[in-house]
């Protein structure tokens, strides 16, 4: 993000360039689940631009919490939305490709540990070296409050 100031004043005309990405960026706690079943407690991931960044994808990285896995999605801005097949996952000396389907953002669509409305993002991943297992992720974007930290 950059910020500049134009104004002798000084804030008065403040502009603010964003990520073609900013509505779907950010931090996000997320649980995993198999089956349905709770198969790992909340982790942290990031979405945010790829060095592109013409809005035609998102890079979602999972600080190899859950299975290792940095990769850039396909994304439809307007719904908010994100998928692909046989997307090359980059981690030093780990190399696989993942199948991301049913991938969206919703707004306002979550409560969070403490029980803020947050925005909450959802997704089905499918991991070359363990194929046939979804993983199903869903969680809330990272509010800033120490009672919803993990």
């Amino acid at each position: 993000m950059v910020a500049s100031c134009t104004s002798e004043e000084g804030y008065a005309d403040l502009t603010l360039d964003k990520s073609a990405v900013s509505e779907m960026s950010g931090d996000w706690y997320v649980e995993t689940f198999v089956n349905g079943n709770l198969a790992l407690g909340y982790e942290v991931i990031t979405v945010s631009n790829t060095p592109e960044d013409d809005g035609t994808a998102i890079q979602i990285f999972d600080h190899s919490h859950i299975w290792e896995f940095n990769t850039a999605v396909p994304v439809n801005i307007s719904s908010l939305t994100f998928e692909g097949s046989n997307l090359a996952s980059k981690v030093d000396d780990y190399e696989i490709t993942v199948n991301i389907t049913n991938g969206a953002i919703v707004k306002n669509g979550t409560t969070s540990t403490s029980g803020r409305t947050a925005d909450k993002i959802s997704f089905d991943i499918e991991f070359s070296d363990d194929p046939g297992t979804i993983y199903h992720i869903e969680g809330y974007k990272r509010t800033g409050f120490l009672e919803d930290e993990h």
